[in-house]
C-alpha cells in the first residue's frame, strides 16, 4: 500500500526522493518521510499529511546527501503521527529503513528485542525490523570481525528476513556504508532503475520518468546491494542471481494532470483513448476474431478448457462479473467469479481443464496474487488481465493480456474498469470463435467494438447534465443502485464509486431483487439510480422502477437517447448512446463515475485521495 523511493549516486538525493514521493503518493498519503546519510549521520524529516507537507518542511529544514530513502505511508500499524512515519531508525542509529507491507509476527519479535534492552518509540511493526536488523548487524561484527561492513550488513539482512513472517519491501541504509543502499522484497513490489553510475529504487517505475528507462524488477526472496559502481542481487534460496534488465518502451507522461483539476476526472475523460489502446492490433476482421499474443496456450489447449474461473478484488471483481456473462453467452464456457481474498483460502474442486484468469489493474494486489499462485500450484492454466507491465502478477502468470490503459493515479478506478470490460469482450469473441460463434456474429461484434471509443466520447457529453443532477442529490446520505443482467455489475460498480470517494452509503442490487427485502429502505430521502438502457428485459426494469416510484423514492435513470417513457417516469435522466446489451457496461458506467465524482466534490471530499484507501492494495 505504501510507496518507497531510494537513490544512490552522484546527484542531490533529496530532490529525486521528493519528486518520486509525489509520483507515488497514490499508494499512500497519510504521511511522508525521508532519510539521508551525510558525514556518518542519518538525518530524517517526517510529516503527517500529504507529500506537499513534507516538501514544505524540507524548505525550512533541508536535507543533503547523495544517498537516501523516502516513504509515503498508508497506515497499517500505529496511528498517523510524525513519530510513526517512515523511515525508522534501528539500534542507536546505525540502521535506517523504510518498509511497505505487514510483519505478522512483529509482536513476538518486539518482545524479544525489549527483553534485550531495545527501546521503542513508535507503534509500528517497521521499527521492530529496524531494531532486529541493527541487533543482527552488531552480532555479525562480533562473530566475523574479519569481514568488511558490507559483508556483515548483508549477512545481518539475510538473517533478519529469515525471521520475518508477512510481506515486506525494504529500503535500508547502514551508517557504516555511506554509498550502499540495500533493498529486499517479499510480497511487496520493488523496482530498481539503472542509470549511469547511479541507481534508483521505487515501488513502481513511475518515479523513474526523466531519469532512466532501464529497470530491474525485484522478485520475492531477493535482496539487492546497490552502489554507484553497480549492484548485485542475491536470492534467499539460490544465492547470487544474474539481473534481468528491462528497457521500458516509453515512460509515459500520462501521470501528469494536464489541464484537469483531478486525476479521476482526467482518467474518466481518457476512456475513449484507453479503450482504443485495448483494441489496437487485437481485432482480425478477416477471421472475425480477436488476436492475443501473450496467452501462451495453443489452440488445442484452449479448446480443452471446459470451465473458467475469474478472480479479482474491488472494481476488477465487478468487471469479472461482466466477463462471466460475456464468456457464457459467446464462448458457451461455464464461468465463475471468485473474490480473490476468498479463493486463496478455499479449496474448490477444479479440474485440469479449468482455466483461471486473475484480473487486476496494478498487478500487485496481494489477495489476487496469492489466489493466482495457489491455482498455479495446483496445475491450472493461470493467466492475467493486467494494466501494469512488469508487475508481479504479469510476470508470474502463465500468460495474459495487458490493458494498455496507461497510468491510473486516481484511487477510484475508472478507465481500468472499462478497459477490463473491453478486453473481456475480446476474450469472449476469441474463445467463442474457437467454439460456436459464427463468422457473421464475430464480424458484427468487431464492428461494434471498433465503434466503442466513439460511443464513449458521445457518452461524455452528459458531463454537464450529471453535474446538475449531482447538485440536486449531493446532500442525500443513502443511495440504491439497480440494474439487471449486464448492468447488474454496473450497479455494483456505481455504488462502490460513490462509497469510495464521497463516503455516502450506497448499495447495488439486481433490480428484481428489490422486492425481496431492500425495498424496505425506500423513502423520499433514498434516491434509486436505475441503469435502464434498451434491451430484452427493459419492460421488466420499468416495472421495478415503478415499484420505487409508488413508494415515494426519487429515481435517477441511466437510459438510451430518445427514451420518452423513462423521461416521464424518472425524476432525472442521464442519456447514453444505444449499444448492444453486452456493450452497455462500457457506456453506462461512465455517467456513474461522473456522478460520484461531482457528489464527492460538492461534499468537500478529496476525490483522488479518499480516506482510508490506497491505489495498490499490497497487504492482506
Amino acid at each position: 500500500m505504501c510507496g518507497i523511493v531510494g537513490y544512490v549516486g552522484h546527484r542531490d538525493a533529496p530532490s529525486f526522493l521528493l519528486e518520486g514521493l509525489h509520483r507515488l503518493e497514490y499508494r499512500g498519503y497519510d504521511s511522508a518521510g525521508m532519510a539521508t546519510l551525510e558525514d556518518g549521520v542519518f538525518s530524517l524529516r517526517k510529516k503527517t499529511g500529504r507529500v506537499l507537507e513534507l516538501g514544505g518542511l524540507l524548505k525550512t529544514d533541508p536535507l543533503k546527501g547523495t544517498m537516501g530513502s523516502g516513504h509515503t505511508r498508508w497506515a497499517t500499524h500505529g496511528q498517523v503521527t510524525d513519530i510513526n512515519c517512515h523511515p525508522h531508525l534501528g539500534g542507536d542509529g546505525e540502521v535506517v529503513l523504510a518498509h511497505n507491507g505487514v510483519i505478522e509476527n512483529y509482536t513476538k519479535l518486539k518482545a524479544k528485542l525489549v527483553a534485550l534492552g531495545y527501546k521503542f518509540i513508535t507503534e509500528t511493526d517497521t521499527e521492530v525490523v529496524a531494531h532486529l536488523l541493527a541487533h543482527h548487524y552488531r552480532d555479525q561484527k562480533k562473530l566475523t570481525p574479519e569481514n568488511g561492513p558490507k559483508e556483515n550488513a548483508t549477512l545481518a539482512l539475510e538473517h533478519t528476513i529469515l525471521m520475518l513472517k508477512g510481506t515486506y519491501g525494504l529500503a535500508i541504509m547502514f551508517r557504516d556504508l555511506p554509498e550502499t543502499l540495500f533493498v529486499a522484497r517479499q510480497g511487496s513490489p520493488l523496482v530498481i532503475g539503472v542509470g549511469d553510475k547511479e541507481f534508483f529504487v521505487a515501488s513502481d517505475q513511475t518515479p523513474f520518468r526523466g531519469y532512466t528507462n532501464d529497470v530491474v524488477y525485484l522478485s520475492d526472496r531477493e535482496i539487492a546491494i546497490i552502489e554507484p559502481s553497480g549492484f548485485e542481487i542475491i536470492h534467499r534460496d539460490t544465492g547470487v542471481t544474474a539481473p534481468s534488465i528491462t528497457t521500458l518502451q516509453n515512460v509515459s507522461e500520462d501521470s501528469d494532470l494536464g489541464d484537469y483539476p483531478h486525476y479521476m476526472l482526467k482518467e474518466i475523460f481518457e476512456q475513449p483513448i484507453s479503450i482504443e489502446n485495448a483494441l489496437r492490433g487485437r481485432l482480425d476482421e478477416d477471421e472475425a476474431t480477436a488476436v492475443f499474443g501473450g496467452l501462451n496456450l495453443t489452440a488445442q489447449q484452449l479448446r480443452r478448457i471446459d470451465r473458467i474461473v475469474l478472480t479479482a478484488c474491488g472494481t476488477s471483481w465487478h468487471a469479472a462479473l461482466v466477463g462471466e456473462y460475456l464468456l457464457e453467452e459467446f464462448a458457451r464456457i461455464p464461468t465463475e467469479v471468485e473474490y480473490a481474498s476468498e479463493l486463496r483460502y478455499r479449496n474448490p474442486p477444479m479440474s485440469d481443464t479449468t482455466m483461471v484468469f486473475a484480473i487486476t489493474q496494478s498487478g500487485e494486489t496481494a489477495d489476487t496474487l496469492a489466489a493466482m499462485r495457489e491455482c498455479k500450484r495446483k496445475g491450472h492454466p493461470t493467466l492475467a488481465i493486467c494494466n501494469t507491465v512488469g508487475s508481479t502478477i504479469a510476470r508470474e502468470a502463465d500468460g495474459g493480456i495487458y490493458l494498455h490503459a496507461g497510468p491510473e493515479i486516481g484511487v477510484a478506478s475508472t478507465k481500468a474498469f472499462t478497459s477490463q470490460v473491453t478486453v473481456l469482450i475480446e476474450l469472449a469473441l476469441f474463445l467463442g470463435r474457437m467454439r460456436h460463434l459464427s463468422y457473421p456474429a464475430g464480424r458484427r461484434l468487431i464492428r461494434q467494438l471498433k465503434d466503442m471509443p466513439n460511443k464513449v466520447r458521445q457518452t461524455l457529453e452528459c458531463h454537464d447534465k450529471v453535474k446538475q443532477i449531482a447538485e440536486k442529490y449531493a446532500g442525500f446520505n443513502n443511495f440504491l443502485y439497480l440494474g439487471r443482467l449486464y448492468n447488474f455489475p454496473v450497479a455494483l460498480e456505481g455504488a462502490l464509486k460513490l462509497k469510495e470517494i464521497s463516503y455516502v452509503h450506497a448499495e447495488g442490487y439486481p433490480a428484481a431483487e428489490m422486492k425481496h427485502g431492500p425495498i424496505a429502505l425506500v423513502d423520499e430521502k433514498t434516491p434509486s439510480v436505475f441503469v435502464v438502457p434498451q434491451g430484452g428485459i427493459y419492460p421488466k426494469i420499468i416495472s421495478n422502477l415503478e415499484e420505487i416510484k409508488a413508494r415515494g423514492g426519487p429515481v435517477i435513470a441511466i437510459a438510451c437517447h430518445g427514451d420518452e417513457q423513462i423521461a416521464k417516469l424518472a425524476d432525472d435522466v442521464i442519456f447514453v448512446p444505444e449499444v448492444e446489451e453486452y456493450m452497455q457496461p462500457i457506456v453506462t458506467s461512465v455517467p456513474l463515475q461522473l456522478l460520484s465524482y461531482h457528489i464527492a466534490l460538492l461534499r468537500g471530499c478529496n476525490v483522488d485521495r479518499p480516506r482510508n484507501l490506497a491505489k495498490s492494495v499490497t497487504v492482506e
